[in-house]
């Protein structure tokens, strides 16, 4: 049983609203459940300038280190933190989701997508899935190691590693570090089947890799598009290539031979709905192949935060919007219900399931795409030893 929290309140004036980055996507930025001591902030009845913490006239030294980020103008720029990691791969036994294993190199994502259901995890590390989420950033490290550490044991099963499943591969962090290309360099070399799922523009960097994983069928990747509008982009995937670049990593990747699909994730009841047909559309006509869909996911703390920013960006539409969220949960904000979580129920999850497929059908036939999707990847060609052309007898 967790121990009721310790408060320490800190007397300041707070503001009506938060005054945060706009370059960012959450408004707030609420320490981590597991932390028991926590700060409230309560107004002395005196007016507090709006100044940058540190600067004359602020706050003192000692109480600007515990201000949140409600009561400050400043832009904080992102940290980087080397992961020391131990097992690379992590594996699951999901039964609604494609894959049993997957690679994150990044923990916490600059991109700020304020729905994003990662956000949780942020918490295990004792900080916030807010603010912090976007702003530390955990890479990891000694990749090559790991990899061929992992591909020797002789009991490990060849099956697609998916890369891009919590955090994005290609946030801006991955220019600086290139974890990603370290990870494609060396499973090329393996022949290891790989799949990624990005909204980075960076992507592009690595078409050289992409190619020759194609090459060999052991690549298959899905952009995410999350919209058509380059507004609604800026309030919900604020860091993020905007969606006229994402349709044209998809033309590049086709027109390139690679494997391209997309992925519409998430949609928002009232938010981004009703462009569900039209995102479809334009991504069959810029090479998807296979498409698919989410439902908005609100685990954990994610459901404030998404709440917080409805009601500064869609106050009208804010109590709709979670109503709706809520009849597709069983009354909740969230259902992690397998075979659930990801699509919802109720009377507005069927009739986004039937939008879907129909848009799908009659985009395919109209671009004369065949249905079915990508191909099953080549697990066949796998070597653990890149370095050795051929087994020796002695």
């Amino acid at each position: 049983m967790q121990e009721p929290a310790t408060v320490t309140k800190f007397v300041t004036k707070s503001p009506s609203t938060p005054r945060t980055d706009r370059s960012r996507g959450a408004l707030s930025n609420e320490q981590s459940r597991f932390i028991t001591a926590r700060s409230e902030f309560v107004d002395d009845g005196w007016e507090t300038p709006n100044l940058k913490l540190g600067e004359q006239g602020s706050p003192d030294a000692g109480a600007a280190g515990l201000l949140s980020d409600e009561f400050s103008v400043r832009r904080v720029p992102t940290e980087f933190f080397p992961d020391k990691t131990r097992n690379l791969i992590t594996r699951n036994s999901s039964p609604d989701i494609p894959f049993d294993r997957s690679i994150n190199p990044y923990k916490g994502c600059e991109h700020g997508c304020i729905y994003c259901f990662a956000r949780p995890t942020h918490a295990y590390l004792d900080l916030s899935p807010g603010l912090d989420f976007e702003r530390k950033i955990f890479y990891k490290t000694k990749v090559t190691e790991h990899l061929a550490n992992a591909f020797a044991k002789p009991s490990y099963q060849v099956r697609p590693i998916a890369i891009g499943t919590n955090t994005d591969p290609y946030q801006p962090g991955e220019k600086q570090h290139q974890v990603m290309r370290e990870l494609l360099t060396r499973l090329l070399a393996h022949r290891h089947p790989v799949t990624i799922v990005t909204k980075g523009q960076l992507l592009t960097r690595d078409l050289d890799l992409l190619e020759q994983l194609a090459e060999f069928n052991l690549v298959k990747v899905m952009i995410s598009v999350t919209t058509l509008s380059i507004a609604l982009k800026t309030k919900l995937e604020p860091r993020t290539a905007s969606p006229g670049v994402r349709l044209k990593m998809m033309r590049q990747l086709a027109d390139a031979g690679v494997p391209v699909g997309a992925m519409i994730a998430p949609v928002i009841p009232y938010i981004n709905d009703a462009e569900l047909q039209d995102i479809v559309g334009a991504c069959v006509e810029h090479g998807a192949k296979e498409l698919n869909y989410i439902l908005l996911r609100l685990p954990l703390e994610v459901a404030p935060l998404f709440e917080q920013w409805l009601v500064e960006h869609y106050p009208l539409r804010a109590e709709k919007v979670m109503n709706v969220i809520r009849d597709t949960r069983g009354g909740k904000a969230y259902d992690s219900q397998w075979g659930q979580r990801m699509r919802g129920r109720g009377p507005f999850a069927e009739l986004l399931a039937q939008r879907f497929a129909l848009a799908l059908k009659q985009q395919l036939k109209q671009h004369q795409v065949a249905p079915g999707g990508i191909a099953a990847l080549n697990c066949a060609d796998f070597n653990p030893d890149p370095n050795r052309s051929q087994l020796t007898l002695f």
